[in-house]
């Protein structure tokens, strides 16, 4: 599995023949609206460029379904899965045609080839928001989308998780440092990587051994 990480929670996973976007942020919609949501960190063209097999979107704020990014991959000839919690299908169906949009929420899963996709709970501002469990058959990444620390996401984890992806900035209703370090530890996953930092403001991980780079593949 190569996983690149696109900046704020975006990642793309690489397996299987298959190229997965898990929300992808690569506009400055956010800053069009705020200015202190300006990006700082600038888009890679590349991954614009790239045509994605599978978007997962885990729930409908702007920096996580970005109809400015979605337009690039929805609206060309080819066919994407778009697996998107119930706000984020809301919004993504409207974008291009020809895609398989499915309502991906909670408890629901998705085998394509030899990958299985299951959403999980989170705890967000928007009630609909899921974290997903992408499984290669050999290995089980989770990405917990925009969350807070919430007792309950435990139980619809597995047991044998090789990496967690997860929020630590500690404002919109995401995990702090403290707590994402908490929730890595209680979910048991033997890596985790710390997400959404970094594009709109100067905050840098600490106690984290793996740091992720903009636009870099995530040495595990």
């Amino acid at each position: 599995m190569k996983i690149t990480w696109l900046g704020q929670a975006g990642l793309l996973f690489e397996a299987d023949g298959k190229k997965i976007m898990v929300d992808p942020y690569l506009s400055n919609s956010c800053g069009k609206l705020n200015p202190a949501s300006n990006r700082r960190v600038p888009v890679d063209e590349a991954y614009l460029n790239m045509k994605p097999d599978i978007i997962i979107l885990t729930h409908d704020h702007l920096d996580h379904t970005d109809p400015e990014t979605l337009e690039h991959y929805l609206c060309g000839d080819e066919c994407v899965l778009v697996l998107a919690s119930y706000n984020a299908w809301q919004k993504a169906r409207t974008i291009g045609s020809g895609n398989n949009y499915v309502s991906f929420n909670r408890h629901t899963q998705w085998t394509e080839g030899n990958l299985k996709f299951t959403a999980v709970k989170a705890d967000h501002s928007d009630l609909c928001a899921i974290g997903v469990i992408i499984d290669d058959g050999e290995k089980k990444y989770y990405v917990t989308g925009d969350t807070l620390y919430n007792t309950d996401i435990f139980e619809d984890l597995p047991d044998d998780i090789e990496a967690v992806f997860l929020p630590v900035n500690g404002v919109g209703n995401n995990l702090n440092m403290v707590d994402a370090l908490r929730f890595a530890k209680e979910c048991g996953a033997k890596k985790a990587v710390p997400l959404h930092v970094g594009l709109f403001d100067d905050k840098k991980p600490v106690g984290f051994e793996i740091v992720p780079e903009f636009f870099k593949e995530i040495k595990l």
